[in-house]
C-alpha cells in the first residue's frame, strides 16, 4: 500500500478513474516484468519506511517523499502526454485531493508512524487486509459480493484477530497495531471512493494530484505534531536518506508507472495479485535485512490474512 499514489487493492478500485483494464489472452514478457516490479518494489517499501524512520521524523519524511514524487510525476506526465493532460475540472481536482489525503495521510502516514513501533513485516501483514475492508465497504454501499468474497472477509477477520493478539498481550505496541488498522481502513475508503468519484481520466494525472495533496497533508500534520522542532539534518543517517530516495524513485515513480501501465495491458485479476504477494516479500526482506522475527502466532495470523485476500481476489477474477 505504501508505495504509490494510487495503489488500489480491489478490482472495483484498481484504477484511479474507476476504469477497467482489458483482459488479454496472451500476456507479453513486458506484462510479467511490470508485475515483477510491482511485486518486489511495493513489497520492499515497508522495509524502506522502517529504515527511513530510524533517524527521520515520520510524517515529515512522508511529506518530502510525496511532494518530490508528485512534482517529478507532474513533469513526467507533461512530457509523455502533453501539458493538456494535467488539465482537470474542479470536481476532479477535489476528488483526487480527497483520495490523496485518505491514501497518503490516513493510509501511508499511519503506516509510517506505526513502523516506528512494530516490525515492517507485521505492518505489511496487517495492511494486506485492505481488500477485505473494500469488500465490506462495497457491501455497505449496496453491492452484493459473492459468497466466496464474504467467506474471504470472515477468514481475514479471524487472521486480523490473531495478528492483533500480540498488541493486546503487550508483546508489541498496541498503538502501532491500532494505527495500522486505521491505515488499512483509510486506504480502503480512499480506494473505494476513487472508483465512484469524478477522477481525472488519465491515471498518471490522478496520481500526480493525489501525491501532491497527500504530501501537503503530511506536511501540515507533521508541523502540527511539531516534528520540525529539534530537527538536525546532520543526525539523519546515510541509509535513511538512501531509503527515502528509494521510496521516491522506485516506490512512488517506477512501481506506480508499471502499475498504471498494467491496468491498461493486463487482466485486473492478475494485477490484483500483488495484494497478497507484497506481504510475503515484506516479511522476507524484514527478516533478511533487519533480522526481524515474527512469532508463530503472528506468522499464522498473517498467513490466514494472505489466504483470505487470495480468496477475495480469485473470487473477483471469476466474477469479472
Amino acid at each position: 500500500m505504501t508505495a504509490a499514489g494510487s495503489q488500489h487493492t480491489s478490482e472495483s478500485a484498481l484504477a484511479p478513474g474507476g476504469g477497467t483494464a482489458p483482459d488479454r489472452q496472451r500476456l507479453s514478457g513486458a506484462v510479467w516484468a511490470a508485475l515483477a516490479v510491482v511485486y518486489v518494489v511495493w513489497g520492499s517499501t515497508y522495509l524502506a519506511i522502517r529504515i527511513v524512520v530510524e533517524t527521520m521524523p515520520a510524517l515529515l519524511s512522508g511529506a518530502v517523499r510525496f511532494l518530490v514524487a508528485g512534482l517529478l510525476l507532474l513533469g513526467l506526465t507533461a512530457w509523455r502526454h502533453g501539458v493538456g493532460a494535467l488539465r482537470v475540472t474542479r470536481r476532479e481536482l477535489g476528488s483526487a485531493a480527497l483520495v490523496g489525503v485518505l491514501l497518503l495521510v490516513g493510509g501511508n502516514g499511519l503506516v509510517v508512524l506505526a513502523e516506528g513501533r512494530i516490525p515492517s513485516g507485521m505492518a505489511a501483514l496487517l495492511i494486506a487486509a485492505v481488500p477485505l475492508w473494500v469488500v465490506i465497504l462495497r457491501t455497505a454501499a449496496g453491492d452484493r459480493p459473492g459468497r466466496g468474497a464474504l467467506v474471504g472477509v470472515l477468514l481475514g477477520l479471524v487472521g486480523l484477530a490473531v495478528l492483533s493478539a500480540p498488541g493486546i498481550s503487550g508483546k508489541v505496541s498496541l498503538g502501532g497495531v491500532l494505527m495500522l488498522m486505521g491505515a488499512s481502513i483509510a486506504w480502503s475508503i480512499g480506494s473505494f471512493g476513487s472508483s465512484r468519484l469524478p477522477m481525472p481520466a488519465n491515471p498518471l494525472t490522478a496520481s500526480t494530484y493525489e501525491m501532491l495533496a497527500g504530501g501537503a497533508g503530511c506536511l501540515l500534520v507533521s508541523l502540527a505534531r511539531g516534528e520540525e522542532h529539534g530537527l538536525d539534518l546532520a543526525a539523519i543517517s546515510t541509509r535513511s536518506w538512501l531509503a527515502l530516495a528509494y521510496l521516491v524513485v522506485f516506490g512512488s515513480l517506477l512501481a506506480f508507472t508499471a502499475y498504471a501501465w498494467l491496468l491498461q495491458s493486463a487482466p485486473l485479476g492478475l494485477v490484483a495479485t500483488y495484494a497478497y504477494v507484497n506481504p510475503v516479500v515484506a516479511v522476507f526482506l524484514g527478516w533478511l535485512v533487519l533480522a526481524e522475527r515474527l512469532t508463530l502466532p503472528e506468522l499464522l495470523g498473517g498467513a490466514i490474512v494472505v489466504v483470505a485476500v487470495g480468496v477475495v481476489v480469485s473470487t473477483s477474477r471469476r466474477s469479472s
